[in-house]
């Protein structure tokens, strides 16, 4: 019979129903330059939409009181800055979701006083990436100045026997975009560059050397020597029988003495 009590009795003590509807979670908060420790009662509702969207933004609502007798309290040297309260939800069952966070302020907070919890509705909010349906639950209340530096963190006790709620999520796929990495660029579609219009194609001549200029450097150098080779055998030439007209004779040229 002791057995059988002991598990119902677990789950009363860690979540029990509030006289609002919410939920009685217990934490167990944390002041991280002390080390000292509370156990706090949070009167907990949390307001979940009946579905939500892949890629849209949706809000949970989250509202908290104080169980009387188990309220958190400031340390004795106060906190410095100015201090916030930063709400989770935790999500599970959906691909790719796993928390939603939200952010409240907290009323004047006084040396060695309880701290008061914000007296609105604190927006938790978060993005599926997956459709599918899962469950919602309570999750880490913290205190500081932003949410990467807690003063005091408060982590609820018995998370799988805390009250949990329905969620789903509709849409298909991944709303996340694809960049195509740049070594799968498609060439094919990209048009050769056009010759220069100064440019005029040429072969190179058969034999020649490589100059780096292809067949557009000019005319073969051999040509140019032959070219000059004739030009200088005609000038002889045309001096020779002038002087010969002239009278005036020349020294025969090599090869031609007695012509």
């Amino acid at each position: 019979m002791r057995l059988q009590l002991i598990l119902p009795l677990a789950v009363l003590l860690f979540s029990t129903p509030a006289p609002d509807g919410g939920t009685a979670v217990v934490y167990t908060c944390t002041t991280r330059a002390t080390g000292e420790t509370q156990t706090v009662k949070i009167d907990l509702t949390l307001t979940v939409p009946a579905t939500a969207a892949v890629g849209k933004q949706f809000t949970i609502g989250w509202r908290g009181s104080y169980v009387a007798g188990a309220e958190l309290r400031a340390p004795a040297t106060g906190l410095d800055g100015e201090v916030k309260l930063y709400a989770y939800a935790s999500v599970t069952g959906i691909d790719r979701l796993t928390s939603a966070t939200g952010v409240g302020r907290p009323g004047t907070i006084v040396p060695g006083a309880v701290i008061p919890l914000p007296g609105s509705v604190v927006d938790v909010k978060t993005t599926p990436r997956h459709p599918g349906t899962g469950t919602v639950r309570p999750a880490a209340v913290n205190f500081g100045p932003t949410p990467q530096k807690p003063l005091i963190e408060c982590d609820p006790q018995d998370k799988e026997a805390l009250t949990s709620y329905p969620l789903t999520v509709t849409g298909t796929g991944d709303d996340t975009e694809t960049t195509p990495s740049p070594d799968t660029t498609d060439t094919a579609s990209t048009p050769p560059e056009p010759d220069s219009p100064t440019k005029t194609p040429a072969a190179l001549p058969t034999g020649g050397a490589d100059t780096g200029g292809g067949g557009e450097t000019g005319p073969d150098g051999r040509v140019l020597v032959a070219a000059g080779a004739l030009t200088l055998a005609a000038a002889l030439t045309g001096l020779r029988l002038r002087r010969r007209a002239d009278g005036t004779g020349s020294p025969a040229l090599p090869g031609q003495e007695g012509s």
